[in-house]
């Protein structure tokens, strides 16, 4: 049974707390129907002390999510999240665990959104070990036992510990079978050369330094839009630890060669990215190494859009875009180039092994 795709005919996801009577769900679908809704899934979830009632409605046109919470009101029951629902929330729990841990195990750039699809996450993002947070309602810390740190966050309604036990049974399962939730991963540039694509941590700050001196100054100002020779000290640990996103490095032996970042913008679902490849290894396949692994980021945090502002003349990223198979969109604004690119669910076409690395845990390559 499909989801509705017309504006004009929503569907809602419902978590509702009910007393423990005879017929208080059928008195709320009751309510429900009252209102020309339609009910096209149910589950039951256990928690402490009783259990949670997930719904999720295909509303009449003229109704809002208000409405449905006071439906649920009006019977003794509360609300304890709603948010927008599409196909996936069709489909029962242990069988998209299932698919999840398949898609996982397929795609090394796919456990992010694994464990997000999973939870019914709004974000889940990778983090450096020591940049663990505690754990609330709404957000779960899950660690690989690797290194890696995976945080993963909701609005919408606190996790419950069933669905925290099964994204932590999903995490045990790839790391025990060698699947992606082992990070770093390895990946080849188009002449063979072995990277490593990683998360980058404070003490890099000598080795973006390093990376920086090595390109010329039109390759710093493609990136930076301003003329340059060096990065400046101060800006090493901004770029290393963004405030609001992460750096992803790739690494060859002892050297960094490249570097991306996924910044949150103010725009909803939406982030802006960038690439820094030196000279030397430009047109070698890092840049779309590195696009490809952002993407997957991006994908597992929810943004629907990643936009990059380029110089008119520069195709670079329209190219890397193009070899991962991440649609784009161009428009100029303000003398640059503003390319957005969706972050799309489908295979990325990037030679990616699956083999650990014996180097720091890797970014958000998700």
């Amino acid at each position: 049974m499909d989801l509705p795709t017309s504006k004009t005919a929503p569907a809602w996801r419902l978590r509702v707390e009910l007393d423990d009577s005879p017929g208080a769900l059928a008195r709320i679908t009751i309510r429900l129907a009252e209102r020309d809704c339609n009910v096209l899934a149910l589950a039951v979830i256990p928690v402490p002390g009783g259990v949670l009632d997930e719904l999720v409605v295909r509303a009449a046109p003229d109704v809002l999510p208000a409405d449905l919470v006071e439906a649920v009101r009006a019977e003794g029951g509360r609300c304890a999240g709603i948010t927008a629902a599409d196909v996936r929330d069709l489909v029962d729990a242990p069988t998209a665990a299932l698919r999840a841990a398949r898609d996982a195990a397929r795609d090394p750039g796919a456990v992010v959104e694994a464990l997000r699809a999973v939870l019914a996450a709004d974000s889940v993002e990778v983090a450096p070990s020591a940049e663990e947070e505690p754990e609330s309602g709404h957000r779960v810390v899950l660690t690989t036992g690797e290194g890696v740190v995976l945080v993963a966050r909701r609005g919408w309604a606190p996790f419950t510990g069933v669905e925290v036990a099964r994204a932590r049974a999903l995490v045990d399962l790839l790391v025990d079978t060698g699947g992606p939730a082992r990070l770093p991963v390895a990946a080849l540039s188009d002449d063979g050369a072995a990277l490593v694509l990683r998360l980058g941590r404070p003490v890099d700050e000598d080795a973006v330094a390093d990376l920086h001196a090595r390109c010329s100054m039109p390759t710093l100002f493609s990136r930076y839009h301003s003329g340059m020779r060096s990065v400046p000290r101060r800006w090493l640990h901004r770029l290393l630890s963004p405030p609001r996103g992460s750096t992803l490095l790739a690494q060859c032996a002892d050297r960094v060669v490249g570097m991306g970042q996924l910044i949150r913008t103010a725009e909803p679902g939406c982030a802006e990215v960038s690439l820094l490849v030196e000279d030397a290894w430009q047109r070698r396949g890092v840049g779309t190494a590195l696009l490809a692994a952002l993407a997957g980021a991006a994908r597992g945090a929810g943004y629907r859009e990643m936009v990059a502002w380029c110089l008119p003349t520069e195709s670079g990223l329209v190219r890397a875009a193009a070899r991962v198979g991440l649609p784009t969109s161009l428009r100029r604004e303000d003398g640059l180039l503003r390319v957005g690119i969706t972050p799309t669910a489908e295979p990325l076409r990037v030679p990616v092994r699956r083999q650990d690395a014996e180097t720091a845990p890797l970014s958000d390559v998700r």
